[in-house]
This record gives C-alpha cells, sequence and structure tokens, in this order.
C-alpha cells in the first residue's frame, strides 16, 4: 500500500495527497501518517510548498469527514453495526472501535470532535457519532478543520524537516497508536472498575 500512496502522490502532487487524506477519512487502514511525512518530504525536492500540502491534506481531511457525517445522519446506530459486522472486516473496522469513538462523543461532546482528530483510527470515526446525533454542522466543520489542520501540520512539517528519514517518523507515529489504544483500554478498565465498585457500595 505504501508504494501505490507513494505513487499516487509523486503523479498528482496535491490533488493527489487531498483526494489520498479524503479516502484515509473514508478507510481508516490507509495511513495518514505515511501520506503527510511522505508529503513533507516531496516539498524539499519538488515544486510543492509545505503550506500547499497542508492546505490540500486538511480539505480532503474535511471532505471525508462531510461524507461520514452524512453517512452516520443517514444510518443511525444500528443499520451502522450491522454494516460494520457484515463488512469491517475489508477495512479492519470493528464494533468495538465504533463504539470507542461513538462513546467518547456521548461522554465529551462536540470538544470531542477536535480531540480525536488528534488521535488515529477515531480520527476518522468520530464523525458518525457526530451526524448520528445532529451535531450543529458548522460547529462540526469548524472543528473538524482545527483538529486536522493541527495533525496535518505537525506530520507535514517533520517530513519537510526529516527529508529522506520520512520513514522513521511513520514507525515512531505507529508506536504513537499503539500507546494510545493501551491508554484506552486502561482508561475504559478504570471507569469500569470505578463504576462496578461504586454500584457495590
Amino acid at each position: 500500500m505504501e508504494n501505490w500512496i507513494v505513487n499516487m502522490m509523486e503523479q498528482f502532487g496535491y490533488v493527489g495527497i487531498m483526494l489520498l487524506i479524503a479516502l484515509e477519512n473514508l478507510f481508516p487502514p490507509i495511513p495518514s501518517e505515511v501520506i503527510l511525512t511522505f508529503g513533507g518530504f516531496m516539498t524539499t525536492y519538488s515544486r510543492m510548498s509545505v503550506i500547499g500540502v497542508i492546505a490540500f491534506a486538511t480539505i480532503g481531511s474535511v471532505a471525508g469527514a462531510i461524507i461520514l457525517y452524512y453517512i452516520g445522519s443517514l444510518l443511525g446506530l444500528h443499520r451502522i453495526e450491522r454494516l460494520i459486522n457484515r463488512y469491517g472486516h475489508f477495512i479492519r473496522l470493528n464494533k468495538k472501535d465504533f463504539h470507542r469513538a461513538y462513546n467518547w462523543f456521548e461522554r465529551y461532546g462536540p470538544w470531542t470532535v477536535f480531540f480525536c482528530r488528534l488521535v488515529p483510527l477515531i480520527r476518522s470515526l468520530i464523525s458518525i457519532p457526530a451526524g448520528m446525533t445532529k451535531m450543529n454542522f458548522g460547529l462540526f466543520v469548524v472543528l473538524t478543520t482545527l483538529g486536522s489542520l493541527i495533525w496535518n501540520t505537525v506530520l507535514v512539517t517533520i517530513g519537510s524537516v526529516v527529508g529522506e528519514s520520512w520513514g522513521a517518523i511513520v514507525q515512531y507515529m505507529s508506536l504513537y497508536s499503539n500507546i494510545v489504544y493501551i491508554a484506552l483500554a486502561a482508561l475504559i478498565l478504570f471507569f469500569l472498575i470505578f463504576f462496578l465498585l461504586r454500584r457495590r457500595k
């Protein structure tokens, strides 16, 4: 997949980056870390600029998020669960990941959209519960844009700074993803134990 992503970006430039990032929102297994860090690296030997890569990546992020928002608003919880059960394995998505994003939104409200744009995998899924709960669309777009802009700026800038070593950043981001997942699991376990103890009392 990495080779296909790199070839797409080298062939289509800014438009390729925008399309790939939009697809990354719709299909989480496409790694934004590869797209963004390599996009940053491309600014060191092509006519593309860091600002241009960030801008087109952010447009792609928001476009993909809006599509998921409308999917959530049209389908509802039970239909989405059925779709995940049936087709989720094709894109490495399961109900557990989706419910994690949904519970975050239920617990912390609209600002979850902003903060979850900085968390791998969940950054894409959070748009669905936002649509399901009919979150104010303007606010959704603003928070999605801000969160995506931060994520994109950090990774594109790192890619431009490290140059040909951009691949090493992808490995570090994979480690970051694993740490986030472990932290989430620990947090859920903590709340579960807390709830059970409180109920027993």
